[in-house]
């Protein structure tokens, strides 16, 4: 068992894939990911960096302390250090004891990880090191050269004549340039550690740690996907929206129905002005919009659909063995501590209303277009109301739906002993009529 008690540690890393758009779960199963740099703190003291492009590795001490629950992790955005050092020894033979009992991907233990970015949340600072940092006025700051430094050896490059057509920037193409890379990863470490420092008397509870490494256990483990559906999702979405554009050209007859500039100036052209296309605005100009314009803008309304962007986030972020993860922050509203949505978005899911969803499921996930165009009025619609279904429970298992009614505002209303408005959920209901009510000393209006 490892002696150290707490582990500071922040990397950097390498990997083609986009992380923005994939997520680190998939970002860190890229072939060509590697760590670049390890910095790290034992106990408090001086931060040590290992550079792993130039052949260092880890110390047998520093392997027991990230595969010991006994020894406290700390890291910014821990959840990105967990993973990926996950993969890092994994790749070395290193057995990672997991807790999760699922037969899925092998991640570390979250249970002895610590994340000053929760704790930053907790105490409603940014979600930002270099944005906690300056909140809370460190001496020693994140150093601002980071973006540019990330950019240039954490990415692909495009092959250019100058340099050399290479795809990938490397140390010894500007060692200067990696020398500050170098320091740039120490100093995050320090800088988090200033973090801990300042918030010592501010501390986050045992019980909002547990969620948090729960957090971790849920985002680990996924949801699977049924990649088959999304494929086809995708692909038929691309042919029908260049059926619904073709149409537009043929009612318009403008050179780019994509255009908003040209759309508005048509629209003018035929008695409607309008300073916006967006989804509210057309909503409200269909009401009165006669034939021909509502038309257009029906169509228009089904191009612009964003919910099918699911699918492509869907197929960005899926990792091999089929399954999503990283898709929900915890304390990612940090003033209210609410978890919140990323990658796939799934606390915003489209509901589906649809009679016959297995028999469009089948057309979808069979590819049929055709079919889909000549038994429903719009195809973008059915692909929203099938999104849901995307989400498949392993073999053997089924999902279970429930939702809270109104939850937050019936819980902080017993908080805050505001015992009327529980009365109306109670009663009719109608609890944005009876707050108005309340708020401008106007009877309700009685349905």
């Amino acid at each position: 068992m490892s002696k150290i008690k707490q582990l500071a540690c922040d990397i950097e890393t390498f990997s083609s894939v986009d992380l923005k758009k994939a997520g680190v779960y998939k970002y860190a199963e890229s072939p060509d990911f590697e760590i670049l740099l390890f910095s790290y703190s034992v106990d408090g003291g001086e931060v040590q960096v290992i550079d792993f492009t130039a052949g260092e590795t880890l110390p047998i001490k520093i392997i027991d302390a990230l595969t010991d629950d006994n020894v406290q992790k700390w890291a910014f955005n821990a959840n990105f250090e967990r993973v990926c050092l996950s993969r890092h020894l994994s790749d070395m033979g290193i057995s990672l004891d997991p807790t999760d009992t699922l037969d899925v991907v092998r991640y570390l233990s979250p249970v002895s990880w610590r994340c000053s970015m929760v704790w930053s949340a907790y105490m409603g600072m940014p979600l930002s090191l270099e944005g906690a940092g300056a909140v809370l006025g460190l001496e020693k700051q994140k150093l601002t050269e980071g973006k540019e430094l990330i950019r240039y050896f954490c990415k692909p490059c495009n092959p250019t004549i100058s340099n050399g057509k290479r795809i990938r920037n490397l140390p010894e193409h500007a060692p200067d340039k990696w020398e500050v890379f170098r320091a740039y990863n120490i100093r995050d470490v320090e800088t988090e550690m200033s973090i801990q420092i300042k918030l010592a008397k501010f501390p986050v509870p045992d019980d909002v740690w547990d969620e948090c490494a729960l957090d971790q256990e849920i985002n680990d483990r996924g949801v699977q996907l049924d990649m088959t559906l999304v494929k086809n999702a995708i692909t038929i979405d691309t042919v029908s929206r260049s059926e619904l554009l073709r149409k537009i050209q043929q009612l318009t007859e403008l050179d780019n129905p994509n255009s908003v500039a040209q759309m508005k100036q048509w629209l003018a052209d035929n008695g409607m002005e309008t300073d916006t296309l967006g989804k509210k605005a057309v909503a409200e100009l269909l009401k009165d919009a006669p034939p021909l314009l509502g038309d257009v803008l029906s169509l228009r309304q089904s191009i612009a659909k964003s919910s099918v962007k699911k699918y492509t986030a869907m197929k960005n972020a899926v990792c091999a063995d089929g399954r999503a993860r990283g898709m929900f922050q915890f304390y990612g509203a940090n003033r209210t501590g609410r978890w919140a949505g990323r990658l796939i978005q799934m606390q915003n899911l489209p509901q589906n209303h649809l009679s016959d969803i297995e028999q469009a499921r089948a057309l979808v996930r069979s590819g049929d277009f055709a079919a889909l165009e000549l038994l429903y009025d719009s195809v973008p619609e059915v692909l929203s109301e099938l999104i849901r279904t995307a989400f498949i429970p392993k073999d053997g298992s089924k999902f279970i739906i429930a939702d809270f009614s109104a939850i937050e505002a019936r819980v902080i209303a017993w908080f805050a002993g505001e015992n009327w408005r529980n009365e109306v959920f109670a009663g009719h209901g109608k609890i944005y009529e009876a707050s108005a009510s309340q708020m401008f000393g106007v009877p309700r209006k009685s349905a």
